[in-house]
């Protein structure tokens, strides 16, 4: 129980700045390690560039991001991260639930201390980093646009698939908690740069920031209809993801607009 509560506690704090580390190119590997990258089975292009080497000795290559990793541990997700042949009842109610299942103590252990250091790097690396115009308008740039891909994920995931869904990872925490983070985050880096945007078009800059405050309770509502019970169908994740995008969309080219009027470069 302690070692899931203080994975709900530090996954949420890592969304919170997911925004700013994965849209600013000299921090966005960190990204690819903490919470986006592929395990090199499922997606070798893509994959994390580390290998895990657990408390026995025996190395996981390439396993996936570390949130991931430790997620599917801890929930009990991934067969070869548990213990086989444990019946795991924690709240005695006898039946086996939901994430109910032993954790292999070498991959927790090892996914866990990979994931403090990763972390800790990146703090240095963001203590020494300091942001421009062109790496904050970047960041919202290339961070807003993709509601599509996250409701996609939401849609497979259990917190709509139910027990049909064969995602690994965001079992613990809907991915629409995710988007309300990542888009808080975003919203802040858009209050560092919006008297830039006041310099140059007052009106489509605070367009901008109502756009974004609008996709951010979009999100939040069908978030807190979730929490109530609701359960959303494949189909209506795509139309509210279809709905989510065209918003971000249109924030996105606003946002563009204004970096053009400014001169500031966007990085690819």
């Amino acid at each position: 129980d302690a070692a899931r509560a203080a994975w709900i506690e530090a996954s949420p704090l890592y969304e919170k700045m997911e925004g700013i580390v994965a849209g600013t190119p000299a921090l966005a590997e960190f990204d690819v390690i903490l919470d986006a990258g592929a395990s090199a089975a499922d997606d070798p292009e893509n994959a994390v560039p580390f290998d895990l080497t657990l408390p026995n000795g025996q190395v996981l290559a390439k396993p996936g991001n570390l949130f991931g990793v430790t997620e599917s541990t801890l929930w009990g997700t991934y067969a070869d991260y548990t213990v086989a042949d444990v019946t795991a009842d924690f709240n005695g109610n006898g039946a086996v639930d939901f994430g109910e299942s032993l954790p292999d103590a070498n991959v927790l252990k090892a996914g866990a201390d990979a994931l403090h250091s990763y972390a800790s790097d990146l703090i240095a690396a963001a203590q020494t980093w300091s942001p421009t115009p062109s790496e904050a308008f970047t960041a919202l740039v290339v961070m807003i646009p993709t509601m599509n891909e996250y409701f996609g994920s939401w849609r497979d995931s259990r917190f709509v698939a139910g027990e049909q869904s064969t995602q690994r990872d965001f079992v613990a925490i809907s991915r629409l908690a995710d988007m309300q983070d990542i888009l808080g985050g975003l919203e802040v880096v858009y209050a560092q740069v919006q008297p830039l945007a006041d310099a140059v078009d007052s009106e489509q800059s605070a367009q901008i920031a109502t756009g974004l405050s609008n996709l951010r309770d979009f999100v939040s509502d069908i978030y807190h209809q979730e929490q109530d019970g609701k359960r959303f169908s494949a189909e209506e994740a795509d139309l509210l993801g279809a709905e989510a995008q065209n918003r971000a969309t249109n924030v996105t080219g606003q946002i563009s607009q204004v970096a053009a009027q400014l001169n500031i470069s966007i990085a690819d």
